[in-house]
């Protein structure tokens, strides 16, 4: 008997023909209510999901046979990965399948930065003809600080290294990743160094608020930052306090502390409207990683790993 997948989430078409071919079948039930998946897994022997909930020891108490359980996306912060693991049921990630999509989106939001791409275009619309008020700076020279060296952290670097930049990085769990012409530095190095610093990190409880009001203080000259990680590893009233100082020179994020803007918060509700009035600031929904390839290439990465975990 094939091994039954239950999918929770929607995901592209091209997933069945791909689980098909290695001999497991597809559950595909992407309108199921989060209270009613525990009961579902009951005979499964995979679970894939996406954002749709969180999945704990509780959701897989009734999986008697359940064998891994997979997010088809980057980052596995919506899974208790430690508990499931000790368990024995392992997590499988697809970071690999939108890395390409993150490495370009962050250089889009940077080059949109230094040339004010965002913010003239808007005045145009208005009928507003400035052209010395929006003059740029060039990404040639400059110092780009990464920090995670993952995935997505090293397709940001590949993009960026036909721009002439010098490319600092520093990755605190996986420091041996980082090879020329990239180099290994210290965070106190790269704060010391960097025009431009970008996000690469999990959001794990080590790094909730990583970029805080000493991680801002501790910067030498004024930054351009960048996160489209995850917005719980920023404090997003440190950056509007940097911002309005001048130490932060701009910002773009993909990603806020919280993204169901209807719930915000009243302190929460400041910050975000600092940030999408500000001119020298750049919003988009969680987009980075959303393109019509990374949505095949993020199925093609799980049903790799599947077939190798399976066999």
């Amino acid at each position: 008997m094939a091994n039954q997948i239950l999918i929770i989430d929607e995901l592209h078409p091209s997933i069945f023909k791909m689980l098909e071919s290695i001999g497991v079948e597809a559950v595909y039930i992407p309108e199921i209510e989060p209270a009613d998946v525990k009961e579902a897994l009951q005979g499964m022997d995979g679970l894939i999901v996406r954002s749709k909930m969180r999945i704990t020891t509780d959701t897989i108490a009734l999986a008697d046979q359940l064998k891994f359980v997979a997010r088809a996306g980057a980052g596995l912060d919506n899974i208790e990965v430690e508990k499931l693991e000790q368990l024995g049921i392992p997590v499988l990630g697809a970071n690999e399948g939108n890395s390409q999509a993150v490495g370009e989106f962050t250089l889009g939001l940077l080059l949109s930065l230094f040339r004010n791409i965002s913010r003239s275009h808007t005045q145009v619309q208005d009928k507003v003809w400035l052209r010395e008020e929006n003059r740029g700076e060039e990404l040639s020279g400059k110092t780009i600080g990464i920090i995670g060296y993952g995935n997505m952290g090293q397709s940001f670097a590949r993009v960026l290294q036909g721009f002439g930049c010098r490319l600092l990085a520093y990755d605190r769990y996986a420091p041996e990743k980082i090879a020329a012409p990239v180099m290994s530095v210290s965070l106190e190095e790269l704060q010391a160094n960097a025009d431009v610093i970008s996000l690469h990190i999990p959001y794990i409880s080590d790094n909730l608020q990583f970029a805080n009001d000493a991680f801002f203080q501790n910067c030498s000259k004024p930054v351009w930052f960048l996160n489209t990680s995850r917005g719980d590893v920023v404090d997003q009233e440190a950056l509007v306090q940097y911002l309005k100082a001048g130490k932060v020179k701009g910002a773009a994020l993909d990603v806020l502390e919280n993204e169901k803007l209807h719930t915000l918060t009243a302190q929460q509700q400041l910050t975000f409207q600092f940030l999408a009035d500000a001119t020298n600031v750049i919003l988009t929904p969680h987009i980075a990683g959303w393109t019509h390839e990374s949505y095949v290439k993020i199925n093609e990465v799980l049903v790799h790993k599947i077939q190798q975990l399976l066999q």
